[in-house]
């Protein structure tokens, strides 16, 4: 083993894997850690904790439900289907349903877990391969062989505070907003979050295992809206959304304890998952950047209330006001409301932590890192 600043060992991530195999892993949330860093210094904190779990569970609309369903007899291509809630068309496959969570579908993966049975009517396309034209039929999670979620943007370094100049409710991705300048919504919970916890998720790759909505899930690779080189703190924390990555699960591991189905004033669905992620303390600089407070971190205020690519952005909030439910604006005084679920995150977070001590959870580092040159290309 070498030596990290202050003469404490890096740790390998062979050791790490001994000791959890031998029942000798020590492991601690983000919140621990911190709270243990600040009562009896970085040093000790470090020498008592191998791992840090840290958990999110943010409302999503940036996800995919992918069901493998069985052939039909003859033979059918889907060309366009509903089932329960959700509605699309085919082209991914002869019977592969695809569908976003905003046309139904986090309120049909919902049912499903929840062991509802549900119809499906299926619209074909003819050929003389597949001369089925129409099927109506039943199922629940146990007709279906095989389904994934994937979540697009599965874990961001850090979130949006959204607000409004105008008059009135003003819809955002998180649900509305009173303006002007009135409520706020705040998509990160901040300190204990992963990705305010990992500056550019760096113990992240593919590959990388994640507990997702209650089961181990994979990082498949960067998320939408990857960008690395957000504008960051002196010690590193990105100062808004920053670099992200890509996460799939099987759906028949999902647990219902770990997934919420939301609905929208716009009409459309979203999704709460609760995910939470390992990190491994390889070095004393590792554990230096989970010591950051709510004090200071934090996350710009951007104005839907003007529909432009580039959003004003007016200021900036702390995690500890967001916490504290109430952040300055001027003169104004605005209240703060979470757009996610802490209860959840922090399940997650516990679940894992149980699992690393039990070795039910794999702790390995990622095959490939997330790249680090990407960029947020406008779409003109």
């Amino acid at each position: 083993m070498s030596s990290s600043p202050g003469n404490l060992p890096n740790r390998s991530e062979t050791e790490l894997q001994q000791w959890q195999r031998e029942g000798r892993l020590k492991v601690r949330s983000a919140t621990g850690f911190r709270d243990l860093a600040e009562e009896r210094g970085l040093e000790t904190a470090y020498r008592k904790t191998h791992v840090v779990v840290a958990s999110d569970a943010e409302l999503t609309q940036q996800a995919t439900l992918v069901l493998h369903l069985g052939p039909s007899d003859p033979p059918i291509r889907v060309r366009q289907f509903r089932f329960g809630p959700a509605e699309g068309h085919g082209g991914h496959g002869n019977t592969e349903l695809v569908i976003p969570m905003g046309a139904g579908g986090a309120a049909l993966l919902s049912a499903l877990l929840d062991g509802q049975r549900l119809p499906l009517s299926i619209g074909g396309t003819p050929s003389q391969q597949q001369p089925k034209v129409e099927l109506e039929t039943e199922l629940g999670l146990e007709d279906i062989p095989c389904g994934r979620l994937l979540l697009h943007r599965g874990i961001s370094e850090n979130g949006v505070v959204a607000v409004s100049s105008r008059e009135g409710l003003t819809p955002t991705p998180w649900g509305p907003v009173l303006g002007p300048w009135t409520s706020a919504l705040y998509s990160c919970r901040g300190p204990g979050s992963i990705g305010l916890s990992m500056p550019g998720l760096d113990g992240l790759g593919a590959g990388s295992p994640v507990l997702v909505g209650g089961t181990i899930g994979w990082v498949s690779g960067p998320g939408s809206g990857h960008n690395p080189g957000a504008k960051r703190s002196r010690n590193g924390h990105a100062l808004g959304p920053g670099a992200c990555c890509a996460l799939q699960v099987d759906l028949h591991g999902l647990q219902p304890s770990g997934i919420r189905a939301t609905r929208l004033p716009d009409g459309s669905s979203g999704l709460l998952v609760a995910i939470a992620a390992p990190i491994p303390l390889l070095n004393l600089s590792t554990a230096q950047r989970l010591t950051a407070t709510a004090e200071e971190l934090s996350a710009p205020l951007l104005d839907y209330g003007v529909p432009r690519r580039v959003r004003p952005c007016p200021a900036s909030a702390t995690y500890g006001e967001l916490l504290n439910g109430s952040i300055r604006l001027g003169e104004r005084h605005l209240s703060a409301a979470p757009a996610h679920s802490p209860r959840l995150a922090a399940e997650a977070g516990a679940q894992l932590e149980q699992m690393l001590l039990s070795g039910a959870f794999p702790l390995r580092l990622p095959l490939a890192p997330l790249p680090s040159e990407r960029a947020v290309r406008a779409l003109n």
